[in-house]
């Protein structure tokens, strides 16, 4: 294997290329700010989002997109979810053919509510769906710069590209698992950021281990609930996409989620929390897509609207735990 891309040069994106190094002999990290790319390449570092930690020589970063993605062997689309059809839009007629093309953002897209691989699916020709795959699981970037044990899923509605891409990630650290279900992986790794948002204002409001275990617990009903109404496999959100990444994120120091809900929890306003971040929370757009989707396919979330209602609406956490509480009592299992 001689060259891989990877599209989006953030905290994750940086990650996925030092990972990847270990099986290629370049590769190219893309991304939009000249300035970052410039001074990742003076001194193989992304001092942005990864600041201290040095990557592998076989990285050099670009912002030409066709030069970026020529005789590739592996594409990987790693801008967050709301950027990505905007990216394919000029991207898509330079990506090599018959090569897996890989999201790795957790996110579903406003408005349209489409997962990340329905995304690249309308946004590339027709000849490139069978390449499309998806990775996810628990999975920090900073632990993967470090080169800390990593577990994940790439899954793909074909089994061959989701093996394909399985073997181009697979390293001494860094462990894939293949599956065909893309709808439970998504949505798993997608609403998982609501609820960690929610488990974060927990911890805010000082309410205890017992509250943020219950959120965690109901909340992985929630995500199993949505994702076998749209078609994925309950047995994955028992896995690394499901309970897996949703365990890391709402309890994860280093969980962007987390962090968000708990200022939130402390009586801070969004707008001021997001201002602070370098990174992008996905949850708090994803909130507005889970609380859509709940609408359109017929599925309560009561967690995920609640943190739909505190970041789209203003409506105070200590209001929306007393509204949780005093829900009808109910069986669990339904």
């Amino acid at each position: 294997m001689t060259r891989a891309t990877v599209l989006g040069a953030g905290s994750f994106g940086t990650a996925i290329a030092q990972v990847l190094s270990a099986n290629f002999d370049e590769v190219i990290l893309w991304g939009r700010d000249a300035a970052l790319i410039d001074s990742l390449n003076k001194t193989n570092e992304n001092a942005n989002y990864l600041p201290g930690l040095k990557l592998s020589a076989k990285i050099r970063g670009a912002t030409e997109l066709a030069a970026s993605t020529k005789d590739a062997g592996l594409v990987v689309v790693a801008t967050p979810s709301q950027a990505t059809r905007e990216l394919l839009g000029k991207a898509h007629d330079v990506i090599p053919e018959k090569i897996p093309v890989v999201t790795v953002a957790k996110g579903i897209e406003n408005g349209t509510l489409c997962t990340m691989t329905e995304v690249l699916e309308q946004s590339l020709p027709e000849r490139y769906h069978p390449w499309v795959a998806v990775l996810s699981g628990p999975s920090f970037a900073k632990e993967m710069m470090l080169r800390m044990p990593t577990v994940v899923t790439i899954a793909a509605r074909n089994e061959e590209t989701a093996r394909t891409a399985q073997a181009q990630f697979q390293s001494d650290v860094f462990r894939t698992y293949s599956s065909t279900d893309v709808v439970g992986v998504q949505v798993g790794g997608a609403l998982k950021n609501v609820i960690a948002i929610a488990a974060g204002m927990s911890d805010g409001l000082g309410l205890g281990h017992n509250a943020r275990a219950a959120i965690i617990t109901r909340g992985l009903a929630e995500i199993s609930r949505i994702a076998v109404k749209m078609g994925g496999n309950p047995l994955t959100l028992s896995g690394l996409a499901g309970m897996g990444d949703l365990v890391l994120t709402c309890t994860g120091e280093l969980s962007r989620n987390r962090k968000v809900g708990m200022e939130l929890g402390k009586g801070r306003s969004l707008d001021d929390i997001l201002k602070e971040m370098k990174q992008v929370a996905e949850g708090v757009k994803t909130a507005k897509s889970a609380r859509d989707l709940s609408v359109k396919v017929g599925v309560e979330l009561p967690i995920c609207d609640q943190v739909y209602r505190i970041a789209w609406e203003g409506k105070s956490p200590k209001a929306a735990v007393g509204d949780l509480m005093g829900r009808t009592p109910k069986s669990e299992l339904n």
